[in-house]
């Protein structure tokens, strides 16, 4: 018989079929299999007959063993870590996992693309999702946002509206995974509230080098409430240890050609190979007087507050440590919630959370076909829960006793007319009068401060590098050449004034198009102070911690060399991986090598850097061969340091590199590897 391996639940225990040293397999009904090689038929050459109940039990299994997918934030990948509180915050809040200095709470983190299918890319332009369940002692808690901290719209009533424009279009079903067609850019162009979004998911943020290398955000503005019932508004923020980097686009590109997966396998062979992802988690208080004080409402999620003026508090860290057992029963079943927060945090009265509020409840319904999802183990709660619910699809609870209801004088609790107060429990923040609301009127509007479209994406605009400002412009004249009607074109143009006249401009003369009049704004914008945390490259991280290092070689290389850049690159933090023509015997000066990955099949865009440690015959040889030329063409292209010997000259000169800073020789090239060489832009690429 097979061996079984019991795993236990809340609800009680659940045997599962052992799949690893095993001798015989069963039916899910435990009955062993004979043959799972061949269906059971009337003589070898008859007909399968229907009795075949391993046949009909495997064959209905298969055909609904899929379950609908997310509609949005479909392609997803997760992990499993914790959270250590470094930094307690009782006055802010009581939740317990902010209690303790080293206290450690477990969770599970999911990072996903917003437009595309399950079935799309890792690297396209989009935004992206970053969502974590806290399995605290007090329930679970679900902090579900994006790497942007602001969204595209103010009013969950118009949700439907954004993800029905940015989805493949009705009619023809694409583009899959992109925003740059017709019906996104008409909907921005007529709800100039997403500008802000829009500008971030144009910069280089709309396109991550690795999830782990990419901020999270809370999004909205939420309550945290002290044990006394203050409340403070707070927005949480998730930053990087490996710090933020991003690909230039054409290198996002050759991403999807190189991978797929890309993003989805750097996360799992990081954790696979001890290189545990890791963010600090901090939090921006925003005091009452601060928040009447600004020119907008912190309730608006398209807007943020600066971290110069709020300053972020770091109160803990997220470590992930685990892959997933499972795709399916773990990244595909998890069920996120806004709605699941524990004492100590509490809601606004931002209408696009609270629309969320709803949205994400229901949704589990039709995609795990059951109320009872919270009974799936990625979803349940690690501490104890209790309450009259009771049967459901799916049931696996066995709930004892005679009454499902409370009060009741039946069970356990004799004549108790109901639970017990033990002072932990969830309590609504009462003040509802927040920012002057005094909840008098039931009315379909938006409040005068949310008016102001304009004035946070001219702010996130004037923050950025000139570079980044290039990334931008760039982005936007492609996008906007991707959409066929010219009154769209035109439209958004209206809008890019209002944010910044060289941008229109130079979107505009990418386009081919004379700048129309401007729109005009409900609200005039005015000119915030620039926050320099809002640019990638004002806050690059100079480092090899995460990255990865290619090393060409063939034959004739110098083995010492090759071996002691494999040590260098590793002794600063980062991953070496040798390319060779060959994968297996390379004869080297000094021995033997196997390669680990093969270059054909092994592109450079997998890479942050590049070292070429070739003598002159190689060299010569490779510089006929197209797949080497592109392998170091790309690395120049893609604005990457390139470490070589002398020998490899014949290599770099077929694919026009050309002497920067980051064109080094081997003793130099560790250092030149940690940086983006961003001068050398205007010399392989035209940008806007």
């Amino acid at each position: 018989m097979a061996d079984r391996k019991p795993t236990t639940g809340n609800g009680g225990e659940l045997h599962q079929y052992a799949a690893k040293g095993t001798d015989t397999l069963t039916t899910n009904h435990g009955v062993p299999i004979s043959d799972n090689q061949n269906s059971l038929k009337a003589g070898s050459l008859g007909p399968t007959l229907l009795e075949d109940f391993v046949l009909r039990e495997k064959i209905f299994h298969f055909d609904h063993e899929r379950i609908p997918e997310r509609i949005v934030h479909a392609r997803g990948s997760a992990a499993h870590g914790y959270f250590e509180c470094t930094d307690p915050i009782p006055e802010l809040s009581k939740a317990s996992l902010f209690a303790e200095k080293g206290k450690k709470t477990e969770l599970f983190a999911r990072f996903s693309t917003v437009a595309g299918g399950a079935g799309s890319v890792d690297t396209p332009r989009d935004v992206r999702g970053f969502a974590v369940k806290f399995y605290t002692d007090e329930g679970n808690w679900d902090l579900v946002g994006n790497d942007i901290p602001v969204f595209f719209i103010q009013d969950a009533i118009k949700f439907p509206d954004l993800i029905h424009s940015v989805k493949m279009e009705a009619d023809r079903g694409y583009p899959q995974a992109a925003s740059a067609h017709d019906t996104f850019w008409d909907f921005v162009s007529l709800m100039p509230e997403s500008l802000h979004t829009v500008m971030w998911a144009m910069s280089d943020r709309g396109i991550p080098r690795s999830l782990r290398m990419m901020e999270g955000f809370g999004v909205h503005t939420f309550r945290l409430v002290n044990a006394e019932g203050k409340s403070s508004f707070v927005k949480f923020h998730w930053k990087p240890k490996l710090g933020v980097q991003s690909y230039v686009w054409d290198e996002s590109l050759a991403a999807q050609s190189a991978d797929n997966d890309m993003h989805r396998r750097d996360l799992f062979e990081a954790i696979m190979n001890g290189d545990y992802p890791e963010w600090d988690l901090g939090v921006q208080v925003i005091s009452d007087e601060l928040a009447e004080e600004l020119p907008y409402s912190v309730l608006d999620a398209t807007k943020l507050v600066p971290e110069e003026i709020a300053p972020v508090r770091i109160v803990g860290r997220m470590v992930l440590d685990r892959n997933p057992d499972n795709y399916f029963a773990e990244v595909e079943q998890a069920a996120f919630l806004p709605s699941n927060v524990v004492p100590g945090i509490d809601f606004t009265n931002d209408p696009l959370l609270q629309g969320r509020l709803f949205s994400y409840l229901d949704t589990q319904k039709s995609r795990l076909g059951t109320t009872n999802f919270h009974q799936i183990p990625i979803n349940a709660p690690r501490c104890p829960f209790h309450n009259m619910q009771r049967d459901g699809l799916m049931q696996t609870h066995v709930p004892k006793g005679r009454a499902n209801y409370e009060p009741n004088s039946l069970d356990e609790a004799g004549e108790d007319a109901g639970p017990r107060a033990t002072g932990t429990e969830y309590h609504t923040y009462e003040d509802n009068s927040e920012l002057g609301n005094d909840g008098s009127q039931k009315l379909r509007v938006r409040d005068e401060s949310f008016g102001d479209h304009y004035s946070q994406p001219r702010m996130f605009w004037n923050s950025q590098t000139d570079n980044e400002r290039a990334h931008i412009a760039t982005a936007i004249t492609f996008e906007l050449s991707k959409v066929e009607l010219p009154h769209i074109r035109e439209r958004v143009l209206t809008h890019l004034q209002l944010v910044s006249e060289e941008l229109a401009k130079r979107v505009a003369d990418g386009l081919g198009m004379k700048l129309p009049k401007a729109a005009e704004p409900f609200k005039k914008p005015v000119d915030l102070d620039p926050s320099p945390a809002l640019s990638i490259q004002k806050n690059w991280n100079a480092t090899l911690e995460g990255r990865k290092v290619g090393i060409l070689i063939a034959e004739g290389s110098d083995k010492a060399e090759v071996e002691a850049m494999i040590d260098a690159v590793k002794a600063a933090g980062g991953t070496a991986m040798v390319v060779a023509p060959q994968v297996a015997n390379i004869k080297l000066k000094g021995g033997k090598m196997d390669a680990d990955g093969q270059l054909a099949g092994t592109p450079s865009v997998i890479f942050d850097a590049i070292a070429v440690i070739l003598n002159e015959e190689s060299a010569k040889k490779l510089s006929m061969d197209s797949a080497a030329v592109t392998y170091v063409m790309q690395a120049f292209a893609h604005l990457k340091a390139i470490g070589h010997t002398n020998g490899a000259h014949a290599l770099l000169d077929a694919a026009n590199v050309e002497k920067d800073g980051g064109i080094t020789d081997l003793d130099g090239f560790i250092e030149a590897a940690k940086l983006r060489y961003w001068d050398r832009e205007p010399k392989v690429r035209t940008l806007a």
